[in-house]
């Protein structure tokens, strides 16, 4: 009985160690320690600033991206062009089909060939401006080598894109000399030997960054996919793709069937085994990829940046991988990944995209990437789509309650040393900026685009600016790394795909007014320009969290008060600082703590009342308690 109750007592205990102990010991590489002191600053590369434009993209340099033609008159996008303002050459658009067959006639399929030039001298460039804002740390949307302005349909996955550097036809030249699978044939382009250089000079300043890459899909440039398109059965890539029929030569039809990601031909997906349908469902798997070759290939163009000089000495590479549609890929691969990628840097990070289940309701839960042996963190949209439901009263909104639930259940799925490590997002280029997600009270990511005629495209008004602000006030005081995408500190708006996806509104360029044509009835005319205090208030949340440990390491828990409000601490080493947020439009009742006000904030610009007995509507306080 004796051996017995000191069995339950150790199990008791287990359960009660604070959250920094759970599991840290059995974690096979726990995540970098500097992960969870990170500032995400997301850089979208072709729309963030044209350094060069000697280097520009030109027609021949496009071939292959949707929709599968370039005009004949087609030119690069003027930086303060009128968005929803066609060029001539989109203007003249009639009769083409893009690869699947269907006609381009909408906005937003024409503007998918814009380009306005943005390439790694535009980061050289502006590398003062970030340093200013106070990030430290970069997530840069794929930079290989691909026709697209996304970047997603790589060419090259073991090169930087061509136009991101100076010398577009000498980098074509000297990758097409190469041999893809022998890495004694690499060479170093001219835009390879410029991220090297900012490599170098980004952590010189402290800041830390990792390459996007989708090892999920390719694109129809690809080297070995069009190696396999040419030769069919015979090609030594025939395994590296999902291929549902091949070519029969004997016939006059070409019966080469194919799956691409999600359907989209331009974009042809890796084999995996086994083969799992996303159609329906997105879940986590085992399995691997199909080719050995694949797999060498990969872990050779991974090494490649996270060590570029081969000594051993990671500190002139990057510092990790965003991996694209994570969830889309079996367990296996990302397992076998991981122990690659920590053998040549066990500081590297790793953070998957692991979004959707089923769309439009049913977000993926990470837990299976979050063991300790795949991913380092993912990208924590649960995180956003309850934070927002919150703030913004939407239709799928939360009360206090509720979202302290929420975040509860996303906890218990994995340790806390994943926790601090996860990006807690808040908008991206796959999802509207974060200011027109607090201007319309729509679900999450359901009819944000510019064909939705209720969907409000234009300048967010001043009450969109307030929830924005207590978005970033519980974004910087919750557990989880703080990710901005670039521009949202400017004061950007946009839609979904595309509108995400404007040129950055640099306070040198002269923009033309923005029309919200044709989506509301009273046409309204917003002038892009840089809000300088709303970059303020950035700056300040950032230096704040840099300052007070607590709200980087510190565990999250709740009090036991009534949460009529959104009350939360963040407990660490002693120190208590408690947050209270109001998110309502209406004052509400709350006991004062006992402590020290660090920081106030309220929608009307009033000061704090030590004596006030309800704490005012849309007002965030921090707290350091006795």
């Amino acid at each position: 009985m004796r051996a017995v109750l000191i069995l339950l007592v150790l199990l008791l205990c287990a359960d009660c160690r604070p959250p920094e102990m759970e599991r840290t010991a059995e974690l096979n590489y726990p995540p970098p320690t500097w992960a969870e002191e990170a500032i995400w600053y997301q850089i979208f590369p072709e729309r963030f600033y044209n350094g060069d434009s000697t280097n520009d993209p030109r027609r021949e340099d496009m071939k292959g991206s949707y929709p599968g033609f370039v005009p004949e008159d087609w030119r690069t996008t003027p930086w303060g062009w009128e968005w929803h303002r066609l060029e001539p050459w989109l203007q003249n658009l009639e009769d083409f089909r893009d690869l699947s067959g269907n006609e381009v006639t909408g906005f937003d399929q024409k503007i998918q060939l814009r380009r306005y030039g943005g390439d790694l001298a535009g980061v050289f460039q502006k590398i003062d401006y970030l340093d200013s804002l106070g990030i430290n740390a970069i997530y840069f949307n794929p930079l290989n080598d691909a026709p697209s302005l996304h970047k997603y349909d790589a060419r090259h996955w073991r090169h930087i894109d061509r136009n991101f550097g100076p010398d577009p036809s000498g980098d074509a030249k000297l990758m097409a000399a190469e041999d893809p699978l022998n890495v004694a044939t690499w060479q170093w382009t001219a835009a390879d030997s410029l991220f090297l250089k900012l490599i170098e000079e980004l952590h010189q300043r402290g800041i830390r960054l990792i390459l996007d890459y989708s090892w999920n899909h390719t694109g129809t440039q690809f080297w070995a996919w069009q190696d396999l398109v040419q030769k069919q059965g015979e090609s030594e890539f025939v395994d590296w793709y999902w291929t549902l029929n091949l070519d029969d030569p004997k016939t006059d039809t070409n019966e080469f069937e194919y799956r691409g990601w999600l359907g989209v031909p331009s974009l042809p997906e890796m084999r995996d085994t086994p083969y799992v349908d996303h159609r329906a469902e997105v879940k986590a798997f085992e399995g691997h990829i199909s080719s050995t070759a694949l797999r060498d290939h990969i872990y050779a163009i991974s090494k490649r940046w996270l060590d570029p000089n081969g000594d051993g000495d990671p500190s002139d590479g990057v510092d990790g991988f965003r991996l694209d549609v994570a969830a889309e890929m079996p367990l296996g691969f990302w397992r076998d990944y991981r122990k690659e990628v920590k053998s040549i840097n066990p500081e590297a990070y790793l953070i998957g995209e692991v979004w959707w289940q089923a769309w439009p309701d049913k977000l993926l839960n990470p837990k299976a990437f979050l063991e300790g042996d795949v991913f380092d963190a993912v990208m924590n949209y649960r995180w956003f789509r309850s934070t927002r439901a919150y703030i913004m009263a939407a239709p799928d909104s939360l009360s206090s309650q509720e979202l302290i639930d929420s975040l509860k259940s996303y906890a218990s799925s994995t340790d806390w040393a994943h926790q601090k490590a996860w990006m807690n997002m808040s908008a991206s280029h796959d999802a509207p900026r974060l200011a027109s997600a607090m201007f319309n009270r729509n679900a999450y990511k359901q009819g944000a685009k510019r064909m939705n005629f209720e969907y409000k495209i234009h300048k967010p008004d001043a009450s969109a600016r307030i929830r924005q602000k207590l978005f970033l006030l519980c974004q910087f005081t919750m557990p989880g790394a703080p990710q901005i995408f670039n521009g949202d500190e400017m004061g950007m708006w946009g839609a979904d795909d595309p509108g995400n996806r404007k040129p950055l509104i640099w306070p040198e360029f002269e923009f033309e007014a923005e029309r919200s044509y044709p989506i509301i009835k009273d046409l309204k005319y917003d002038l892009p320009q840089f809000d300088t205090a709303l970059f303020s208030f950035y700056q300040e949340l950032i230096q704040w969290r840099k300052s007070e440990e607590t709200l980087v390491k510190g565990a999250l828990s709740f009090p036991a008060e009534e949460q009529s409000l959104l009350i939360y601490d963040r407990v660490h080493e002693g120190d208590t600082l408690r947050c209270v947020l109001n998110a309502s439009d209406f004052p509400r009742s709350y006991n004062q703590p006992k402590g020290e006000l660090l920081y106030y904030y309220q929608a009307n610009g009033q000061s704090f009342n030590a004596h006030q007995s309800k704490f005012p509507a849309l007002s965030f306080a921090l707290f350091r308690l006795q």
